[in-house]
């Protein structure tokens, strides 16, 4: 399959997915099946606003680290240090983090100012700035807003608590880090698609923006290596096993570790797929439930649709966790398997395709 359509695909499939939850994001199972049906939604259902197929923050948030990944690598044309092979990364950070974290900050604008404001900050510059349809609070995490309200120091070593809301571990960070997956980072062979390693630790770094709780960003890293792998042709389930081996190299792995297998286990047993499955792996609040739950219903559903409707239907995170297994189906089945009655209304598409193409 083409690099390019895995990476279209990704971005796509999560914009579906969060838009798919976002109208029932705060509303518990018995809620969702008293308004829709025990079946729960079967598509897109109108929000608040009176419209349906709106994404939230979460792919506002990634598209604002496609954008930080393409600055990161327009500016580093010629490649920094290349990764060590231990845990412990001999790579410049920088390179690509305070790129992201001057994306995350024009994200920031949009959540706090009604359209563009003046281009007095060195952070306020390019086109998504410049896109009014972003300029929309949707519910934006805690700690994402509080991070970014903080100075950041630089990544601490990874498997330590983080220097910004150290004690966080909200799916905020997971919810923004497929990109990295998707791209060769700076430093990589020209030409190469993304490593899995280097998809891991920049994640896991650039989360450390705004959530310092080592199971908040090596939950995100985790997300990453397996959307690499997705990328470089490898099945779902041998993606996860893959990310599962990089994370046991990391301390204060235990957490997201668990999670995973535990996603896989359900997968695999033989049960009916429903929304009290989903919920035995938590409420997708806090990062390695929201991973959990995604790659659960990407492994769960051999239907893109049927995968996608259990991966929102539940008492928990719905957008956080459509928009993690949107993300994983795209990289694995290219944009062909989304559905077309999904993608025509989706919010911001020509946005997405947009970045998509740039970023492959």
């Amino acid at each position: 399959m083409d690099v390019r359509d895995r990476v279209r695909g990704c971005l796509l499939g999560g914009a579906i997915g969060d838009a798919l939850g976002s109208p029932i994001e705060f509303q518990s199972l018995r809620e969702i099946r008293r308004e829709h049906g025990a079946e729960g939604i079967t598509g897109y259902v109108t929000t608040w606003r009176g419209r349906s197929g709106l994404i939230t923050d979460d792919t506002q948030m990634t598209l604002f680290t496609v954008e930080g990944l393409l600055r990161a690598r327009a500016a580093h044309a010629g490649g920094p240090p290349a990764w060590g092979n231990g845990a412990a990364p001999a790579y410049p950070y920088e390179a690509v983090v305070e790129p992201v974290r001057q994306a995350y900050l024009r994200w920031f604008d949009t959540q706090n100012h009604q359209a563009p404001p003046p281009a007095d900050r060195p952070h306020r510059t390019g086109r998504l700035r410049e896109e009014s349809w972003l300029y929309s609070r949707r519910a934006p995490g805690n700690a994402c807003l509080s991070g970014l309200r903080r100075q950041f120091p630089g990544p601490f070593p990874l498997g330590e608590p983080g220097p910004v809301n150290p004690n966080s571990k909200g799916c905020g960070t997971v919810m923004r880090s497929a990109p990295f997956g998707l791209v060769a980072l700076p430093g990589a062979a020209q030409g190469a698609g993304p490593g899995p390693r280097e998809a891991f630790e920049v994640a896991a770094a650039c989360a450390q923006i705004t959530h310092g709780h080592p199971t908040g960003y090596l939950a995100a890293g985790a997300f990453a290596a397996i959307t690499a792998y997705l990328v470089a042709g490898e099945a779902l389930e041998p993606a996860v096993h893959r990310a599962l081996d990089l994370l046991a190299a990391y301390p204060a792995h235990d957490e997201t570790s668990a999670a995973l297998r535990a996603a896989v286990a359900l997968a695999a047993d033989g049960g009916e797929h429903t929304p009290e499955r989903v919920e035995s792996l938590g409420g997708a609040w806090v990062a390695e439930e929201a991973l959990a739950i995604g790659v659960y219903c990407a492994l769960a559903e051999p239907s893109v649709e049927r995968a996608l409707l259990l991966s929102v239907n539940h008492s928990g995170d719905s957008d956080s966790t459509g928009s993690v297994c949107g993300n994983l189906l795209g990289a694995l089945h290219g944009t062909g398997v989304l559905p077309a009655a999904w993608l025509r209304p989706l919010e911001g598409r020509d946005t997405i395709e947009r970045l998509a193409a740039e970023l492959a």
